[in-house]
């Protein structure tokens, strides 16, 4: 063993062994914790390293590790789980499994990455898998799998489908057909929803006209399918819509697996908005129908988390990104959030907090001479408040 794996197993065992605490940046809504719960120094040295001193006697990264970010997230057995999406210095992702016994730190890696059946002959790439504990009693990973777009002389150009995948254990997967949606010709942030409706499979989607713009997709949509192992959408219909200068102008997608509760389906996704200095990715919150999951019944103006300090710094600055949270039956939440595309953070609530921001926060004008009436409002019935 090279006398050098043992300096940087103590760094390691440091980083593993370090507790979170919560930040003294307050809203009310939640508190973000102080460190990241994953990055690419929580990845184990023996994916990185030879350890052999005679193969690699200067002890280098042979196979190095960029970030670790968008991961979804499930509770088994009084335990935590993320599945995050792990980028190589290559700029391959793949998906590993992080275990620990607290929510907010100590995640460690199992030994070995995912190996997804390797159905797909086309696909380059694979990740942002969300995981659904559906009702049918198997958990679900639907992420998106990525394939070189052949129609065009452009080398970049790129076409995005969603993957599906099944297990029990998150140890052994069952892989089906990518989703087909007759009307989009991309598809990216697919989530599964966690219940049969009308005795159907139920997935959000992301309509695309290519890769990297909406184009004429309106927004979140919603689409129902006969058979998951085959899964075909033939019509979508939009839930959260796009809407001009807001944070979901330029496109928005799902995030973490929409949250039962009585009043109905929280759902926590992200936003897009063009700016001078590139696209601005932020988290926002709407409800949809207990009935009806595809009809939004509330959506509070604004952004619900954005990049803070250090988090706007990274491979894609100015960026946050969800698609995993974690909402305990003891009615705790657990959101898990990257920043710029390179760590994975966690912020706590409670159901309670999330319906009353939900319900309670206002909706957004759209004009400003109406948002400023609203806040002139708001501030007139606190100051009456005051005495003032």
């Amino acid at each position: 063993m090279h006398p050098n794996y043992y300096v940087q197993l103590e760094k390691y065992n440091k980083l593993i062994q370090k507790k979170n605490e919560v930040s003294q940046v307050y809203n009310g809504i939640y508190d973000r914790y102080v460190n990241p719960v994953l990055t690419n120094e929580h990845i184990p040295l023996f994916w990185k390293y030879d350890l052999n001193e005679e193969t690699n006697p200067h002890f280098m990264e042979r196979l190095g590790v960029n970030a670790v970010f968008n991961s979804g997230a499930i509770e088994l057995n009084g335990k935590y789980y993320l599945v995050a999406r792990i980028e190589g210095n290559d700029r391959k992702s793949f998906f590993g499994v992080a275990e620990s016994g607290s929510p907010v730190d100590g995640f460690e890696f199992w030994d070995y990455p995912i190996r997804l059946p390797d159905t797909c002959v086309d696909e380059t790439n694979v990740y942002d898998m969300r995981l659904t504990r559906h009702e049918d009693g198997y958990i679900y990973g639907v992420f998106c799998s990525e394939s070189k777009d052949t129609s065009s002389g452009d080398l970049s150009a790129a076409k995005a489908e969603a993957g599906i995948v099944r297990t029990k254990d998150l140890k052994t997967w069952e892989r089906f057909n990518n989703l087909k949606t007759l009307n989009s010709p991309q598809q990216r942030n697919v989530v599964l929803h966690p219940e049969f409706v009308n005795g159907k499979y139920a997935f959000y989607t992301r309509p695309m006209d290519d890769f990297i713009n909406t184009g004429s997709g309106g927004g979140i949509g919603f689409g129902l399918c006969d058979d998951i192992t085959n899964a075909v959408i033939d019509e979508e219909v939009i839930t959260s819509r796009r809407k001009y200068h807001t944070v979901t102008e330029a496109k928005n997608g799902a995030g973490a697996v929409p949250i039962k509760t009585e009043k109905g389906w929280l759902h926590i996704a992200h936003g897009v908005r063009n700016t001078a200095a590139g696209l601005r990715y932020v988290i926002y919150v709407f409800a949809t129908s207990l009935k009806d999951p595809s009809r939004v019944i509330a959506e509070p103006s604004g952004l619900l988390i954005a990049p803070l300090g250090g988090e706007r710094v990274g491979d894609v600055s100015n960026v946050v990104f969800t698609n995993g949270a974690i909402a305990r039956t003891s009615g705790e939440v657990y959101i898990y959030y990257a920043s710029s595309d390179t760590r994975l953070h966690v912020a706590a609530t409670t159901i309670d907090k999330l319906l009353d921001y939900t319900f309670n926060t206002p909706p957004d004008p759209l004009r400003s001479a109406d948002c400023v009436g609203q806040r002139c409002d708001f501030i007139k019935k606190n100051l009456e408040l005051l005495g003032n």
